[in-house]
């Protein structure tokens, strides 16, 4: 089953807990604070493969978590950071992040790596708060938590040609008989249900084909199986429109029908290059051939009459291809401003403040970190507690809040009642 489309969660890894911890040792009276560092967690990193060719990999599992940073150690030691989590996708994957429809990166290369999710910080053990005065430190910081987001993961196949025509137009017959690809062929419609890649040589020129199925009057409004592969097409330098013309229907109502649903698809799309193929020749009438051959390059395309089912006049267009591939420059891959990536702990709003039922509720990163770092049975920790709330602006916004003295704060698992 070819996958193009997936939805997934994303966590990094949190940061390890700093140490509370002090220096024992035999004939080493009074040795003084030696907590170590928590470790950094695991980032979630996205990696662009060529070994890739779907997104089957999120079919079953949806959520991937990156390792927690390690707790610091006696001994001034730190612990050890979590290992990333790099998971690979296929060339041409395009990421967005869910909940703010923003494009976060578009992996359009091999070989292109992303950090996507950044471990946390890992926290401060005690030896980071000894100073002249407060000898003994009984307190530390808790690691801070990784980044987790829920991600649209959407593949847009990278090909140099795409193949688009109404089903049973031949397209996969002459993917077959250009390349070593190997589509499923039938005279029924909707045989190709998947995208297929192949490889083209001509002379000393190479380049990549895809038969895109599923484009049928209403596709670019969801009818069929359109908008599941239209934006398969949005890569490629040159579209090649193969169109039946053995009789069976009206060739260019056919024609005209994709070209509308490329124009309503994209603005754009209906501009791209694009080289027009009468197929079934070999059991056509003659005078409908020319009529719409005719017809067509009236209209400013190139055509090319041809038999793929016999190969007949399919080496001539290949040539052709090969021939103007190269001044066709490739379409632009999508804009990523820088505005638009994901914000890490150290961009984010440090606190948030609401009122819940008469309690100010104070949240986020930070307050996540000192609350969970403070012993408030030790008269320093406690201390250090009230200036940091001070000095990082949370006194000042309960004030701005409208708080008064006797409200009680409440920071996660902790509260307390306000005094001036």
């Amino acid at each position: 089953m070819f996958i193009d489309r997936a939805k997934i969660h994303v966590k990094a890894g949190n940061g390890g807990n700093g140490l509370v911890s002090f220096h024992t040792e035999k004939n080493v009276p009074n040795g003084g604070p030696d907590g170590g560092d928590g470790g950094k967690g695991g980032d979630v990193i996205f990696v662009s493969s060529e070994t890739q060719s779907s997104l089957r990999a999120f079919r079953f599992k949806k959520k991937f978590s990156a390792e927690n940073g390690e707790d610091g150690k006696n001994k001034k030691k730190s612990g050890k950071g979590g290992e990333d989590l790099r998971i690979e996708v296929p060339v041409g994957t395009v990421i967005t992040d869910l909940e703010s429809r923003r494009v976060l990166v578009d992996l359009s290369e091999k070989n292109m790596e992303f950090a996507i999710a950044k471990g946390g910080r890992g926290g401060h053990g005690n030896i980071h708060f000894v100073h002249s005065i407060r000898q003994a430190p009984r307190f530390a910081r808790v690691g801070m938590p990784g980044d987790d987001f829920d991600l649209l993961v959407e593949l847009k196949l990278i090909a140099d040609v795409g193949l688009i025509g109404l089903p049973n137009a031949g397209k996969s017959t002459l993917l077959s008989v250009i390349s070593a690809a190997k589509p499923k062929i039938a005279d029924y419609p909707f045989t190709t249900l998947e995208p297929v890649l192949g490889v083209v040589y001509v002379d000393d020129n190479q380049f990549v084909v895809a038969d895109i199925p599923g484009i049928i009057e209403g596709a670019s409004s969801g009818a069929g199986l359109g908008l599941d592969f239209l934006r398969h097409i949005e890569r490629t330098r040159l579209l090649i429109h193969v169109v039946d013309v053995s009789g069976e229907g009206d060739p260019i109502r056919d024609f005209d029908q994709i070209s509308e649903e490329l124009k309503l698809y994209k603005e754009g799309m209906s501009e791209r290059p694009r080289i027009i193929v009468a197929n079934k020749t070999d059991s056509a009438d003659p005078e409908q051939v020319e009529s719409f051959i005719s017809t067509i390059r009236e209209r400013g395309f190139t055509v090319f009459a041809i038999s793929a089912a016999a190969a007949r006049g399919t080496q001539e267009l290949m040539r052709h291809v090969a021939s103007i591939l190269p001044d066709i420059p490739k379409p632009s891959v999508i804009e990523i401003k820088s505005e638009e990536r994901l914000y890490t702990y150290e961009e984010t709003i440090p606190f948030s403040i609401c009122k819940e039922d008469e309690v100010y509720v104070v949240e986020g990163d930070l307050v996540q970190s000192i609350a969970g770092s403070t012993n408030f049975e030790d008269p320093e920790s406690l201390a250090y507690f009230q200036r940091i709330i001070r000095k990082k602006g949370i006194i000042d916004a309960l004030i701005a809040a409208g708080i008064k003295e006797g409200d009680t704060v409440r920071m996660y698992d902790i509260e307390f009642d306000y005094v001036e």
